[in-house]
């Protein structure tokens, strides 16, 4: 099929910011307020600074085993619910200058930051609209003036960040108002002094999956209506029921499909806004001691990963320090093997010692560019080519268990549908189908040794494209 929709469709590419975020791939949260001291998930505001003293708080081990779990980055909860600032924040007195850490001269915020800058991590920010200690809240323009002075203070204080995350989170203040954000006006401060930085989730960047238990869609795509923007809005302000049965809600049949041709034929404005999967590595977003033999098995980790990183969204994974302002030994341990298994799994790309071919490469982008993991170069077909068949031979038996393909999203996401097939007992047959490619696409695979794979690219919107192609 090459219609005339689908050659609208590969018109909506990402930006810059969206493309760079998309490249982090998995990337970690750290919730980290008074709450760790209460027990509670939900602070009320009431909470004295006087309990907030992690009196080892390292945030170099914290960037050390991110680091080693193969992740790229780091979101701190600099302002939670609770109003309890981790800056020494001008706008208010509830913040870590009126608790005892570093005797009052503390800054979770630039410790953070520094250890990023030091691990080669990237940095982001997390700061809830829902402040419920400032009696300022539900009064309207007052209150979104002191939450742009503090977002301000964030956007300028500590370096370049790559993620500004909100949540809709929103209740009732004091006066017993609820406050009616002023979106746009804190999206035009962020785009004005931090321009590279994705707005996540409440924003026009990069969207919830519609769920914090790490379930993803089988087909996942970043083009959408441009009216999901608004819908992720309310479903992630939902988000904050605190229930344990929504932490693991399911994709539903009514939000399954966001971006097939079908759904999108008769939209009149379409939006590059790719999927981020987020969960924590424990049942709770904070620290709670009696969690410390409920920390995610590597098993599941690792699906999560496979399914978020490896179909077409980011992963986001919480690891919450205790109250010394560690991570706990459990969380590390966990870490470090879910990094163990990354870079043994996908340490060695069996492709290059495997001889590749497809009759239908365009001139300029062969087959041969797949091999490096680049967009300077990509495999395309030529005008009006929407199927290939690109097989790859081997001198001597190898064990394939997963197949990763990118494609080059600066022209778009393309594919729709491929399959996966292997040459077994001298005849081909397939082992695998899949739908959406996007950013990535890890392609499990159980087979016998083999010396033959074919991957079989049966549709797309318009002649597709391959930047990158693995086998492991």
């Amino acid at each position: 099929m090459n219609s005339a929709l689908d050659r609208r469709l590969v018109q909506i590419v990402p930006s810059g910011r969206q493309l760079r975020h998309q490249e982090l791939e998995f990337y970690s949260f750290i919730h980290f307020t008074v709450n760790t001291f209460t027990g509670k998930e939900w602070g009320d505001g009431t909470e004295s600074p006087a309990l907030f003293n992690p009196r080892r708080l390292d945030a170099d081990q914290w960037a050390s085993a991110i680091r080693e779990a193969g992740m790229r980055g780091m979101i701190l909860t600099c302002k939670h619910h609770d109003g309890f600032c981790l800056w020494p924040s001008r706008f208010t007195d509830h913040t870590v200058a009126a608790s005892p850490f570093r005797g009052g001269h503390g800054d979770v915020v630039r410790e953070a930051s520094d250890a990023c800058r030091r691990a080669g991590l990237a940095f982001g920010v997390y700061l809830s609209p829902w402040d419920r200690h400032s009696p300022l809240y539900g009064t309207g323009k007052p209150y979104d003036d002191f939450f742009v002075h503090q977002l301000e203070e964030l956007l300028t204080g500590y370096g370049e960040l790559f993620c500004v995350w909100f949540d809709g989170a929103c209740g009732e203040g004091p006066n017993g108002k609820k406050q009616v954000y002023d979106w746009e006006r804190y999206y035009e401060t962020i785009r004005r002094l931090q321009p590279n930085a994705c707005i996540s989730v409440c924003g026009p960047d990069v969207r919830w999956c519609g769920n914090e238990a790490g379930v993803t869609r089988p087909s996942e795509w970043s083009v959408v209506p441009a009216r999901t923007r608004d819908t992720e809005k309310i479903a992630a302000d939902s988000q904050h029921e605190d229930s344990d049965a929504f932490r693991q809600r399911k994709i539903t049949a009514a939000d399954l499909d966001l971006g097939s041709r079908d759904v999108l034929e008769h939209e009149a404005e379409l939006v590059w806004y790719p999927a981020e999967v987020n969960t924590s590595i424990r049942p709770g977003w904070f620290y709670h001691p009696e969690e410390d033999g409920r920390v995610k098995p590597l098993e599941q980790l690792i699906s999560i990963y496979e399914n978020a990183a490896g179909g077409n969204a980011s992963f986001l994974l919480n690891i919450p320090p205790d109250t010394d302002g560690l991570l706990h030994g459990e969380d590390v341990r966990r870490l470090r093997e879910l990094g163990s298994y990354l870079r043994e799994t996908y340490g060695v790309n069996l492709l290059d010692k495997a001889s590749l071919s497809c009759a239908q490469g365009l001139p300029g982008h062969g087959i041969e560019t797949v091999r490096e993991d680049t967009d300077e170069g990509w495999f395309q077909t030529g005008e009006g080519v929407c199927e290939c068949r690109i097989e790859m031979a081997w001198p001597e038996d190898v064990q394939p268990r997963r197949m990763v393909l990118r494609e080059n999203l600066r022209l778009s996401q393309r594919i729709e549908r491929f399959s996966v097939e292997a040459r077994i007992g001298g005849a081909w047959q397939t082992v695998s189908r899949g739908t959406t490619v996007g950013h990535k696409k890890i392609v499990p695979l159980t087979l016998p040794p083999v010396r033959e794979l074919a991957l079989c690219i049966e549709d797309a919107r318009v002649c597709p494209t391959l930047a990158f192609m693995g086998v492991y």
